[in-house]
């Protein structure tokens, strides 16, 4: 089986495939396009990608076949907004309900044909089951009163951007908003709880730091062989779950920070996860302008820094919340930063191969096999 590495970049999406022991580019689609999310599904016959066109909107498109033609097709609509409603978040802005950003794509389950779900701007969750032709909008959580306290982070509206679908509790579903904490459906979306118990939020008041509904999970991430293990880069640091998110804790030793955006888990070991980590908030670079990934393999108490093959000089570096993955091996590892560079090890993270330097800024990146 040949495993390929999609790169969704603002300005095109790019197919790393290995050749001769070597990582090279295979081929770019959509040149000039900004791709936000991309997916190729189970079965690995149907690649997508999301476009962000900016003014223009937000655009889907869907290719059958590793050479068959990108076709545009139908992209999430919010419903008209009820006459009369009003609908602010928690800092008194008016929630738009149009699409502004397609942030989150994973398909259903294996039997479930066509099924994929969608996490936008401004915080919706949407469902197709014709393999991303039409949408419908979940509307339990969009209209759960809950949603009205969730609020932008780096974006002006907050987003959807993980779901994760329990490998056996084929109607267990969690969501990973940011700002708004975990959610999680045992119903396959018929109704929501919130579960942010034990996250905190250092950018709130004190008396409010632990509110789960305003938490600021950057990406979550369940292990397939042991789903009640998730794990949380979170705006604060990292944070774990070992009961299937009904309470999280946090995980204060990570080196050299625990400020970052992406988290990969590994998929038959519960302990051992990566994360990029970044210097906080207004400097958002590499601690001491050095990229490494850290490593931890005993579920948080000690990390490793693994640096070999990653610049450590003068490098600014940052990676975005999608653009670390790790494939069903649990061995190989891929990440890409906001300048252009991508970087594969096929050891875990004890050692990085660059693969590009000059790639537009990199927005995603997932393997496909």
């Amino acid at each position: 089986m040949r495993t390929h590495i999609l790169v969704g970049t603002r300005k095109g999406l790019f197919t790393i495939e290995r050749r001769r022991k070597r990582w090279k580019i295979e081929r770019a689609d959509h040149l000039a396009d900004a791709v936000s999310i991309t997916l190729r599904d189970s079965a690995g016959e149907v690649t997508y990608a999301a476009l962000d066109h900016g003014h223009f909107g937000a655009k889907l498109h869907r290719r059958v076949g590793k050479k068959g033609d990108w076709e545009e097709i139908g992209v999430p609509v919010y419903p008209a907004k009820p006459e009369g409603l009003l609908d602010e978040d928690s800092h008194g802005r008016e929630i738009p309900w149009s699409l502004k950003k397609i942030w989150s794509l994973v398909p259903g389950h294996e039997e479930q044909e066509g099924r994929l779900w969608c996490g936008t701007l401004p915080g919706g969750l949407f469902r197709s089951d014709d393999a991303g032709s039409s949408w419908q909008l979940v509307e339990s959580l969009w209209n759960h009163p809950d949603r009205k306290q969730w609020f932008g982070g780096g974006a002006d509206w907050p987003g959807i951007h993980s779901i994760l679908l329990h490998p056996t509790e084929r109607e267990r579903i969690t969501l990973g908003v940011s700002c708004g904490g975990v959610w999680v459906t045992h119903d396959e979306g018929a109704s929501w709880n919130v579960r942010a118990q034990g996250m905190r939020a250092a950018y709130m008041p004190p008396e409010r730091a632990f509110d789960p509904l305003i938490q600021d999970p950057h990406c979550v991430v369940q292990c397939p062989a042991a789903p009640e293990r998730l794990w949380a880069q979170h705006h604060n640091g990292i944070f774990r779950s070992d009961d299937g998110c009904e309470s999280w804790v946090e995980i204060e030793d990570a080196q050299p920070s625990s400020f970052g955006f992406p988290v990969a888990v590994h998929p038959h070991d519960p302990d051992t996860a990566w994360f990029v980590p970044a210097v906080k908030d207004e400097h958002r670079v590499p601690v001491d302008a050095k990229v490494v990934v850290s490593r931890t393999t005993d579920g948080g108490k000690n990390f490793e820094v693994l640096r070999k093959g990653l610049p450590q000089e003068h490098a600014y570096d940052l990676v975005w919340r999608h653009a670390l993955d790790v494939d069903s091996s649990g061995d190989l590892l891929a990440f890409g930063s906001t300048t252009g560079s991508l970087w594969v090890s096929e050891d875990g993270g004890d050692h990085w191969e660059t693969v590009s330097e000059h790639l537009p800024p990199i927005a995603c990146v997932r393997f496909a096999e």
